[in-house]
């Protein structure tokens, strides 16, 4: 596995109507770091209020330069949050690769500390 990191810009914009559950955002990424390129999807968020218990779920396609390879990937998201802590999963979708990331394979993990966004994708991609 390779391992690429760095710090992203999100913009999350309701598209929902008031009062509609699950609530539904778009997305919209600015990366930089290991991966340069931007990114847009969709995103479903959910919770219930007297439990602190919140749930969303993701598609984004990202597409820049990773590691100076030239191309676009889709990843899916499935987020968890309990009073007990938080579960994340980040899956680049197999076979979903354009250009020079055709193959790629991997996870990506990310980060929110005070606002500030980073980024790891630990990734493969085809011999050749």
């Amino acid at each position: 596995m390779t391992k690429a990191s760095g710090a992203f810009e999100v913009e999350v914009k309701p598209v929902s109507g008031e009062g509609e559950s699950p609530a539904r955002m778009s997305l919209t990424k600015s990366f930089t770091g290991d991966f340069v390129g931007t990114s847009t999807g969709q995103m479903m968020a959910g919770g219930n209020e007297a439990t602190g218990a919140r749930v969303y779920v993701a598609l984004e396609t990202i597409t820049g330069a990773l590691n100076g390879k030239q191309g676009s990937f889709i990843v899916t998201h499935r987020g968890t949050m309990t009073k007990d802590g938080q579960d994340l999963s980040i899956i680049i979708v197999p076979d979903s690769g354009t250009g020079a990331l055709s193959g790629i394979s991997g996870t990506m993990d990310i980060q929110n500390v005070d606002g500030n966004h980073s980024y790891t994708i630990d990734y493969s991609l085809p011999e050749g």
